[in-house]
């Protein structure tokens, strides 16, 4: 018996024949294999003619074609293909050999749409790149080869001169485009033109295309996959329009590339299923069949330099204008209060200030004139001076014979031994927080139920002065800090677009955008000028009645000292600061205006409203109105809440719902502060205060509010806030930032109204000129707003869905409706903040003890 030595020596026996053997093949793909020399067939063919041939693995088929070139004419070759066998792992490949390009394709042609989807194309149409000839008539020859893999693969070829290849200027051209089929023109120039606008339009929103001016070179990118490679571009649904300047194509002449895209996504549309049947393999492209568009090409000549120029003088014309009519209407006040001091003098009576739009201040009150300047309205109530109303003001004032007294109605001698507060050396404005004398103590003061004026004026000048400079400082500080990385980010986004080509970047109308140097839409950046301009003459103004203020209590004019609405500009001088930001950032925005950088159009506007109800709660509230600190944070979170919002807010219920508690909860404290005079805590103890409110009130006995005027206010701000939390969390509309601008003016709106009426009852009245600003600037407003609403582009939606709501230049074919927008509320907010500088001009005359607080 063999033992185990001898098992281990027949093993390398055994193996010895099995490495004699030949190894074994790997198993292959069936192919169809050569049976002999690939045999090469060539023929002469003809244009317009159509081939139907066959080709396989052993066959090339080559089509000779030669036409005749001239230099002064253009004409297109195309070469439409249509593969009848369906082997679309085994396609036919067609090479087009030209005299300095090659164009190759294969049949069916497969591109790639989102997330690598496939989509196959049995018909294939191209247009053949014109290479450049310096002889008169040049006749050019070009190969069309066709091979395939495949055992038997028949095919039609069919070659055409394609009409109207060069486009006309002002004619219409309609043709068709599919995503295998694209089309391509050429545009040449005409003499004395330097800029084109190539409009392009269509009837059907789907399939989506894209839109490609590219410059006369081979080859010419227009198939899905490449045609954002070189040049401008964009997508379409209904129109495009792309400007197009000569100087940035040496050779006088540009390619319209139109390309229909695989899939609508980029456009705003729905994504198909894919794939299309349960027995289709996961990477198996997908036929979409007759995914055609038919689209309209118009190339119009563009505005000259001379509308340039023209455009620029009418919008500094506009709005210088605005100095001019400022100078005439101070020259015009200083003579008239020239006449009257004459008048004054020769009456042998002391000369009254009163208020002119520079702050000029001499006049003779109505009284003088021999009637009543005011009625014997009662403040706290809607009645007629009743009883109640009329012991209330005795207590509170000294008097109830007459509301309101003029100084020149009475001796001076009361005014000069009334104790001056602000001749203190303290500069603290906490200095006043605690007084000694009860009747001074703001605890008393601000708790009754009729107060003037003076009883929130009690503060130092110097003091309240600092405090509401800052307001100006802060905004000169955040509009330094802000613009700068604004200016630098668009600059870069400008850039980008201008490198890439890419003009889905920026949503400009595009029928109505005007390109100067590196900036695609110059027109839009123009018509901002007015914010800057009526910004600074704001400034101007507001400069101009502080230096005549200053001078006032210089020489101790007891009318500066004692009466009307304190004089703070702190606030004045923000505005106007805030008003010409809005001007230098709007014109950041609309540089390239888009989804990221909508906040540098509105940011201001805020801050705008914000001042605005700031200012007008200042004047018969000095005292107690906000600091800039705690304004500014206020306005910072209304600015994060519209970021997060746009970011966050669409279709996001759990947003809504925590952005509608807030803005209730924080109407709710805020009218409670305004209701109380800030004299009210918010601590622990706030529920238990507000359930004894509630028992003493309205269940032990049935009393009414205590400040009437203001509880109406109040709750009609309540309602409208309410009212528009409601809506936002019902409609949840798309655009968070104008949603949150407008609560802003609706409340703006309501306080402005309520301040006018209780201006009124409280028989005070609206001079002149105040009385203008209200009724133009209302006006104005009104056109304004139609224009803003007329929604030229939107970033809510695609870049091409924007497009269709684009529209040509209305006013000397360089503005269209959103640069009228820039006018007119450019115009509207310098007459919002007149209105607020001229409105109390009638109480220069009256003592602070007679002006009601509401």
């Amino acid at each position: 018996m063999p033992g185990p030595g001898a098992a281990a020596l027949a093993l390398p026996l055994l193996a010895l024949p099995l490495l004699a053997l030949p190894p074994t093949p790997p198993p292959t793909l069936p192919r169809a294999q050569p049976r002999g020399p690939r045999r090469v067939l060539e023929k002469e063919a003809q244009f317009n003619t159509t081939y139907a041939d066959w080709v396989d693995a052993d066959l090339l088929n080559i089509y000779a074609f030669n036409h005749s070139v001239c230099r002064n004419r253009t004409e297109g070759v195309r070469v439409s293909v249509n593969v009848l066998s369906d082997h679309k792992d085994l396609p036919v490949l067609f090479v087009v050999r030209q005299k300095e390009a090659v164009v190759s394709f294969q049949v069916p042609l497969i591109l790639r749409g989102l997330y690598q989807r496939k989509y196959a194309y049995q018909e294939v149409s191209r247009t053949l790149c014109q290479p450049q000839t310096k002889a008169e008539v040049e006749t050019q020859h070009f190969y069309v080869d066709v091979s395939t893999l495949s055992l038997n693969a028949s095919y039609k070829l069919r070659v055409t001169h394609v009409e109207n290849f060069v486009l006309r200027t002002n004619e219409r051209f309609s043709f068709n485009a599919t995503a295998a089929q694209p089309q391509y023109f050429k545009y040449e120039f005409p003499e004395g033109v330097d800029s084109v606008i190539v409009k392009v339009t269509s009837a059907m929103a789907f399939p989506c295309s894209v839109i490609s001016i590219q410059d006369i070179l081979c080859p010419v990118y227009d198939l899905d996959n490449n045609v954002a490679f070189i040049g401008m571009y964009q997508t379409m649904t209904k129109k495009a329009a792309i400007t197009v300047q000569k100087k940035d194509f040496p050779s006088n002449s540009f390619y319209v590339v139109v390309v229909v895209k695989t899939e609508d996504e980029a456009c705003g549309g729905a994504l198909p299923y894919y794939p299309l049947s349960k027995d289709a393999a996961p990477d198996e492209p997908v036929d979409q069949h007759n995914r055609q568009k038919m689209l309209e090409v118009m190339v119009s000549p563009a505005i000259t330099s001379e509308a340039y120029v023209s455009s620029v003088l009418f919008c500094l014309g506009i709005f210088l204008s605005f100095y001019i009519l400022t100078l005439v209407i101070a020259c015009w006040e200083s003579c008239r209060q020239q006449k009257r001091k004459g008048l004054l003098a020769a009456m042998d009576s002391p000369s009254l200030d009163t208020a002119s739009l520079l702050g000029h201040a001499r006049s003779i009150p109505d009284s003088f004139l021999g009637h009543s300047p005011y009625d014997s309205y009662g403040y706290g109530s809607f009645g007629n001076g009743s009883s109640g109303s009329t012991e209330g003001v005795t207590d509170s004032m000294g008097s109830a014979e007459v509301p309101y007294g003029y100084v020149g109605e009475r001796s001076l001698e009361n005014v000069a031994s009334r104790p001056r507060l602000d001749s203190l050396s303290s500069v603290e404005e906490d200095d006043y927080d605690t007084l000694a004398d009860i009747d001074y103590d703001k605890n008393v003061i601000r708790t009754k139920q009729y107060l003037c004026v003076a009883d929130l004026a009690r503060k130092d000048k110097r003091v309240l002065r600092k405090k509401y400079q800052i307001y100006f400082w802060n905004i000169a500080t955040i509009a330094v800090f802000y613009a700068l990385p604004v200016i630098q980010l668009v600059i870069t986004y400008q850039t980008v677009v201008n490198v890439t080509g890419n003009q889905d970047i920026c949503y400009y109308n595009f029928l109505c955008a005007h390109p100067l140097g590196n900036l695609s839409a110059f027109n839009n950046i123009l018509s901002n000028l007015g914010y800057v301009l009526l910004g600074l003459l704001f400034l101007l103004i507001i400069l101009q009645r502080e230096i005549n203020y200053n001078r006032a209590l210089m020489r101790n004019d007891a009318h500066a000292l004692e009466c009307g609405i304190p004089k703070h500009f702190g606030l004045f001088y923000a505005m106007g600061t805030a008003l010409m930001m809005e001007g230098l950032l709007s014109a950041c925005y609309h540089v390239c205006p888009n989804y990221t950088n909508f906040q540098f159009d509105t940011s201001f506007m805020y801050m705008i409203a914000g001042l605005c109800m700031l200012k007008l709660y200042q004047k018969r509230h000095p005292d107690i109105n906000a600091s800039a600190y705690s304004a500014y944070a206020c306005l910072a979170l209304v600015i994060f809440f519209s970021v997060v919002g746009v970011v966050f807010g669409k279709g996001n219920t759990a947003f809504w719902i925590v952005f509608s508690v807030i803005h209730i909860v924080a109407t709710l404290l805020l009218s409670t502060q305004l209701y109380y005079m800030g004299r009210w805590k918010l601590d622990s103890g706030i529920l238990r205060r507000i359930l004894h409110v509630l028992y003493t009130d309205c269940v032990r006995q049935c009393s009414g509010p205590m400040y009437v005027d203001r509880m109406v206010l109040l709750v009609m701000g309540n309602i409208i806030n309410w009212s528009l939390a409601a809506y936002g969390l019902i409609v949840r509309p798309n655009d968070f930032a104008s949603y949150l601008l407008a609560i802003g003016i609706c409340n703006l709106l309501l306080y402005f109204a309520f301040y006018i009426i209780m201006k009124l009852r409280s028989g005070e009245r609206i001079k002149l000129i105040p009385l203008l600003c209200i009724i133009g600037t209302s006006v104005v407003w009104g056109f304004a707003l139609f224009f803003f609403f007329q929604g030229l582009s939107t970033w809510q939606k695609t870049p091409a869905e924007s497009r269709e709501h684009n529209r040509d230049c209305i006013l000397l074919d360089f503005f269209d409706d959103h640069d009228i927008w820039h006018f007119l509320s450019s115009i509207a907010m310098f007459g919002s903040f007149l209105v607020l500088l001229t409105l109390d001009d009638d109480l220069d005359c009256v003592q602070r003890d007679k002006i009601y607080v509401f």
